[in-house]
């Protein structure tokens, strides 16, 4: 934990709360909407947005107009010089002894948007909690990790068309599941959540080329919460050979504001133990995790609730490993961490580990859960601590409305 004395303050005055998402440390970027003006991006301080449209007009920065787009992929694409260099000009403005003139947006006034144009979408499986605790279910502690999941990143190829912004309800799937006789066409019954961290790539790669973990943390724009939601009957009835499918098509709810790497850099840290050496594509020059408390409420409970560095494997390692065939990455391709658990079951990122496979009810506002129920809302949260301020990803949220026959 970073432990400057004194934090640098913003005229912003909520801004300097200690308990605040969004300091002047932090800067995420967004994309809302106001009134009748068609949205736009910005940047969240304190309570306020601050007008990336507007200032550009006003000359008080510069991103080439691409600040009028209704999503960030064009100011990501043009690169780490651009970002850094902005991320400095908006420090200055909104600094304690800066421009107070900054057009401002009371974030209670706004609509928060899908930050960017979701390019393509890959999940990966990269908490050795997770995947171990959901192997014991399936397979037994002896078999819980496949042979390879020591050894790098597993992951599968989702759907980039069904990535949602926070407060998108998201609807019960109806799917074939396994029945006393053979399949059954019916609502899922074990709908799941998983706490994920996403990664959002701010650069190309072409295809044929591989691409090092070096030079993937340098095209990691930023991250976002990410709940995965899941049909777990549906998943367990589809999955051999070719693994999920419609059990993961229903819909993946993302955070509105994009944390950059930047704001995160002082709380950088070592991921958990290596059971064994990885190869030398997936070596790391420095560690690529980070210090943040992440978890999730039901229904305004707080249930599972962990630490971001118990993860086993970095972005910049899953981004890496993804172009080891060759594979091109696109500007606004969104990496998922995979379920984010801790080692006990109060640490957990799904309900799956958390009852137990549905065995062991939990007890949410005093109505036992083995999993969502229609009308059930799931919120993730996370935060990086310094000394008096906090890294704040803000509100990812889904309720859960009832399914279409």
């Amino acid at each position: 934990m970073p432990t400057d004395a004194t934090p640098p303050r913003s005229w912003v005055a909520a801004a300097n709360d200690p308990g605040c998402d969004f300091p002047l440390q932090n800067l995420p970027y967004g994309v809302f909407s106001a009134g009748a003006e068609p949205p736009r991006c910005g940047v969240a301080i304190g309570d306020m947005i601050v007008d990336l449209v507007a200032c550009e007009a006003r000359g008080l920065v510069n991103a080439g107009g691409t600040f009028a787009a209704p999503q960030l992929n064009d100011f990501i694409a043009q690169g780490r010089a651009v970002w850094d260099r902005t991320r400095a000009r908006l420090s200055a403005l909104l600094a304690e002894d800066g421009d107070k003139s900054v057009p401002l947006v009371p974030m209670a006034q706004a609509r928060l948007h899908l930050p960017i144009r979701v390019s393509e979408f890959t999940d990966f499986y990269a908490s050795k909690n997770h995947a171990f605790n959901v192997g014991v279910l399936f397979r037994g502690p002896e078999n819980a990790l496949p042979a390879q999941w020591t050894h790098m990143p597993i992951g599968y190829n989702g759907r980039a068309s069904s990535v949602v912004v926070s407060g998108t309800p998201i609807r019960r799937p109806m799917g074939q599941v396994r029945g006393q006789a053979g399949p059954e066409w019916t609502a899922c019954r074990r709908l799941d959540l998983e706490l994920e961290l996403g990664a959002i790539i701010g650069a190309d790669s072409p295809m044929g080329a591989r691409v090092s973990v070096a030079q993937a943390e340098e095209m990691i724009f930023g991250y976002v919460l990410l709940n995965d939601w899941s049909a777990r009957d549906i998943q367990a009835w589809e999955y051999q050979p070719l693994g999920p499918f419609q059990s993961k098509a229903l819909g993946t709810t993302i955070s509105p504001w994009i944390v950059t790497q930047a704001a995160l850099e002082p709380f950088r840290c070592a991921g958990a133990e290596r059971v064994n050496p990885l190869l030398p594509y997936l070596a790391e020059e420095r560690p690529g995790f980070y210090d943040m408390t992440i978890g999730w409420t039901m229904n305004g409970q707080p249930m599972g609730r962990t630490n971001y560095n118990v993860m086993y494997y970095s972005s910049a390692q899953q981004l890496a490993h993804h172009t080891t065939s060759g594979c091109p990455m696109r500007v606004g391709d969104l990496l998922g961490s995979g379920t984010i658990s801790g080692s006990g079951l109060e640490q957990t990122g799904a309900l799956l580990e958390m009852t137990q496979g549905g065995q062991i009810p939990v007890m949410v506002n005093g109505q036992p859960r083995q999993f969502i129920e229609d009308g059930d809302e799931v919120g993730l949260y996370a935060f990086a601590q310094g000394q008096g301020y906090r890294i704040g990803f803000g509100p990812c949220t889904g309720r859960v409305l009832p399914a279409t026959p």
